[in-house]
C-alpha cells in the first residue's frame, strides 16, 4: 500500500507545473477531482500556510515583507506541494458592514498571481477571526442575519476578484463553523483560544428552535449564493472540525450528510491520536457521504510518525487530498535548529516531500 501511494502521489508536481492553465473540476465518480480541460486526475498535496515561524498571520506581514511570501511559496513548491490553504482574515478584508477593503483585495490579487507563477492552487480560507484584536467591534455587535449579510458581503467581494483565475482551488468558507445547539452571550461568536488564536468559530448565538444542521443548512447556502453571483465556476467547501458526525458528545451541527448539499466537496480536520488510528480512519469515513473528501488539516501532533504513516495509507480509501502544514522554516534550517518542536517539523516535511516523490 505504501508503494501505491507514493507512485500515485509521485504524480502530484509533475502536474501542478503545467496544472495552472487547467480549472479544478469534481471527477465524474463523485469521489475525487480532475483538471479540466485536460482531463488528468488531481490530487490534492499541500500545505496551509496560516501563519509564519513567529505565529503572525499572512496579513500581518505580506505588504511590508512580500519577498518573504514569494520565497515561502517557492519553498512549499520545492517540498512537492501543489496546494497551499491561506487564511483570510475578516476585519482585514472588510472596513464596514457592506464595504471591502479595496487594498486587501489587491494583495490577495497579488498573492493569486503568485501562485500561479510558482505552480500552486490556492484554497481561500476566508471570515477568519483568529486574533480577537483584529475583530472589528462592529462585527461582533452584528445580530446573526446583519452578520451573515456582511459575511456574504465578503465572499462576493473575493469571489468577483477572483472568478475568472484557475489558480483557485477553492473557497472555503470558514475555518471550524459551529451551529450551537443552546444560546450563547451577546457577542460570544469566537470558541476558546488554541496557541493564542481562535480557529472555532459560532455562525449563531441563539438556535431559536431551529435544528443546528438547519442553521447550518441555511448559513452555507446564504454563502454559496454570496459566491455564485460572481464566480459559477470554482469549487466551494468548509472546513469541518472531525466532531462534526452524529455522535453523542460534542457537535458542530455541521453534519456531513445533512450538509453536503450544498457543497462541492467537504472537508475535514483530523489528528490522529496515539493508539487510536483506527478510531480516526472510522472518524474519517464519516465524512464520505457521496462527495470528494479532503483532509485539510493533519499533522502528527498527538501520535508517532510511524502511526500518523499508518493513518494516511488508511486514510486512501475514504480521502481524496491531504493538506498539512508549513510555518516558513525549511527542513535544512530545522536541522539546524536543535530545538524539539523544531524536530517534530522536520519529520513531518521530510515524510511530506517522501511521499511527494519516491
Amino acid at each position: 500500500m505504501r508503494c501505491l501511494l507514493a507512485l500515485c502521489l509521485a504524480a502530484v508536481p509533475a502536474l501542478a507545473e503545467a496544472a495552472l492553465t487547467n480549472w479544478i473540476s469534481v471527477a465524474e465518480d463523485g469521489r475525487s477531482f480532475v483538471l479540466r480541460p485536460s482531463g488528468r486526475a488531481f490530487q490534492p498535496w499541500g500545505f496551509n500556510y496560516d501563519h509564519d515561524e513567529s505565529g503572525r498571520l499572512l496579513e500581518d506581514y505580506w505588504e511590508r515583507e512580500w519577498p518573504k511570501v514569494e520565497q515561502d511559496f517557492r519553498e512549499m513548491k520545492d517540498l512537492g506541494a501543489n496546494v497551499a490553504r491561506i487564511h483570510l482574515q475578516f476585519g482585514k478584508f472588510m472596513k464596514g458592514p457592506d464595504e471591502p477593503n479595496p487594498e486587501a483585495l489587491d494583495r490577495l490579487g497579488r498573492l493569486t498571481a503568485l501562485a500561479a507563477r510558482t505552480g500552486l492552487y490556492l484554497d481561500l480560507t476566508g471570515l477568519g477571526c483568529y486574533h480577537r484584536k483584529d475583530v472589528p467591534a462592529w462585527y461582533d455587535a452584528l445580530p446573526e442575519a446583519e452578520r451573515w449579510r456582511a459575511q456574504a458581503r465578503f465572499w462576493q467581494a473575493v469571489a468577483a476578484r477572483c472568478a475568472g483565475d484557475p489558480a483557485i482551488f477553492c473557497y472555503d468558507l470558514m475555518n471550524e463553523p459551529v451551529a450551537p445547539g443552546s444560546p450563547r452571550k451577546p457577542g460570544d461568536w469566537l470558541g476558546p483560544p488554541f496557541a493564542g488564536k481562535h480557529f472555532v468559530q459560532f455562525i449563531s448565538l441563539d438556535p431559536a428552535g431551529r435544528p443546528a444542521p438547519a442553521v447550518a443548512r441555511q448559513w452555507i447556502d446564504t454563502m454559496t449564493a454570496a459566491i455564485r453571483r460572481h464566480d459559477p465556476r470554482h469549487l466551494v467547501t468548509v472546513g469541518l472540525v472531525d466532531w462534526s458526525l452524529d455522535r453523542p458528545g460534542l457537535r458542530s451541527g455541521f453534519v456531513p450528510d445533512q450538509i453536503a448539499g450544498g457543497l462541492d466537496f467537504l472537508c475535514v480536520h483530523l489528528y490522529p491520536e496515539k493508539g487510536k488510528v483506527a478510531e480516526a480512519l472510522e472518524t474519517l469515513r464519516g465524512f464520505a457521504v457521496g462527495k470528494p473528501v479532503v483532509i485539510e488539516e493533519t499533522f502528527p501532533l498527538k501520535c508517532s510518525m510511524a502511526e500518523f504513516e499508518k493513518f494516511l495509507d488508511g486514510s486512501r480509501a475514504s480521502a481524496a487530498g491531504w493538506v498539512g502544514f508549513y510555518w516558513g522554516k525549511t527542513p535544512a534550517e530545522l536541522r539546524a535548529s536543535g530545538r524539539i518542536a523544531d524536530a517534530l517539523l522536520l519529520g513531518w516535511l521530510e515524510l511530506f516531500q517522501r511521499r511527494a516523490r519516491p
